[in-house]
């Protein structure tokens, strides 16, 4: 299968900056109290569940998945930057850790407690992202949780040319508004549970910038039969 033009930027570019991102971004201990808190209702909500493993989907360096694992959820990371798996193998051996694409996720149906997208799908275009929640759909189990936070915007389309240290990228960033991220979401079969837009200082929940507008969706699986 040839890889899309997009992944393939996406992939590139983290490598690139792969480095210079796990310095640079925030450890979940160090996130604003909002997106701690966030962070902790929905670790909790999957350990209620009882329902699997949580797997965070662009997990970069692993900070947030080795954090999960710290509030008693069994979890592993997906990335599709084979260099940023690296980098979380290396600062968290005990935690697992493997390359893929949350497009085409290497997991089976049903098979999860919970899904964690953490800044993870604005690379991805629009007309894309059914494709993706649709995934998400598919490999949580009935009554599965799912988190997605991240940048939203009023479809804001940017390109950047460098970041993270100066490093040389060629991904684009899409902002869309949380009501159409929510909107896709459900059409995908999920049901919407929850949704948090905050502004977030220096820092904030993604450890890049100051005053960005920030979005949380919180979903879940519904039971057979429901």
């Amino acid at each position: 299968m040839v890889e899309s033009d997009y992944l393939a930027a996406i992939r590139e570019s983290y490598d690139s900056v792969a480095g210079a991102y796990a310095e640079v971004v925030k450890k979940p201990g160090e996130l604003d109290p909002v997106s701690r808190a966030v962070l902790g209702a929905f670790a909790e909500c999957v350990r209620v569940g009882g329902r699997g493993p949580v797997a965070d989907l662009g997990c970069g360096p692993g900070h947030v998945t080795a954090h999960l694992v710290e509030l008693g959820v069994p979890a592993f990371g997906i990335d599709l930057s084979a260099r940023m798996v690296e980098l979380a193998r290396r600062a968290h051996p005990g935690v697992g850790f493997t390359v893929g694409s949350m497009t085409a996720l290497p997991l089976p149906d049903d098979g999860l407690g919970g899904i964690l997208a953490y800044y993870s799908t604005h690379h991805t275009p629009p007309e894309s992202l059914p494709t993706v929640f649709a995934e998400f759909h598919r490999a949580l189990a009935p009554g599965g949780q799912m988190m997605l936070a991240g940048h939203v915007g009023e479809h804001e389309r940017r390109r950047p040319t460098h970041a993270y240290g100066g490093h040389p990228v060629s991904y684009e960033s899409h902002r869309l508004p949380l009501e159409r991220i929510a909107e896709l979401v459900g059409r995908a079969g999920l049901v919407v549970t929850a949704r948090l837009e905050q502004t977030v200082g220096e820092g904030g929940g993604s450890g890049s910038g100051g005053g960005r507008r920030v979005g949380t969706c919180l979903a879940r699986k519904p039971e057979r039969g429901a």
